[in-house]
């Protein structure tokens, strides 16, 4: 396995677990962290966490595979998540998330989270981002945007690059 932790992050891991009476109960943190530093959840990374946790890969990788903010891909420098909640979708989201889509070159019909060929952008529908009173929102990696039009959203994506 050519997967390695820098020892930083070993550290902070390290001293997360201590945290938790039974080490499997830190799963959730060691990924988040794993997520935070890589950018995604490799299956060497579902490896890593289990022998570091002393649990089997299956008991890590379920975790990875029931939570969906978790990724088992590569995600783009700019992560677009459009929201697709009622509020959001009566909003306008679905066609925002298409503007996006057809503007970046991605099928607004492809399931899931999709990257661009450069891998600058990652455009995908997220549940409730808890603004109905300002739909659409979009989240851009941590920024969060509130009654998104076409033109506001050419704007956001024009700042990106």
């Amino acid at each position: 396995m050519s997967f390695s932790v820098p020892a930083k992050l070993e550290t902070e891991i390290d001293e997360l677990i201590t945290h938790y009476p039974v080490k499997r109960s830190a799963s959730l943190m060691v990924l988040h962290a794993l997520q935070e530093h890589f950018g995604w959840i490799s299956q060497a990374a579902v490896e890593w966490t289990a022998k570091k946790l002393g649990l089997q890969p299956i008991n890590v990788y379920e975790l990875v595979t029931f939570y969906p903010m978790f990724r088992q891909q590569p995600v783009g420098k700019y992560q677009i998540k459009v929201c697709r909640t009622l509020s959001c979708a009566l909003g306008g989201s679905y066609a925002l998330h298409k503007h996006f889509c057809d503007k970046l070159g991605l099928d607004a019909h492809k399931h899931g989270v999709q990257t661009t060929k450069d891998g600058r952008f990652s455009v995908e529908f997220v549940e409730c981002l808890a603004s109905c009173g300002t739909a659409p929102v979009i989240m851009i990696n941590e920024d969060f945007y509130e009654g998104v039009s076409r033109a506001k959203a050419e704007e956001i994506v024009s700042q990106c690059k």
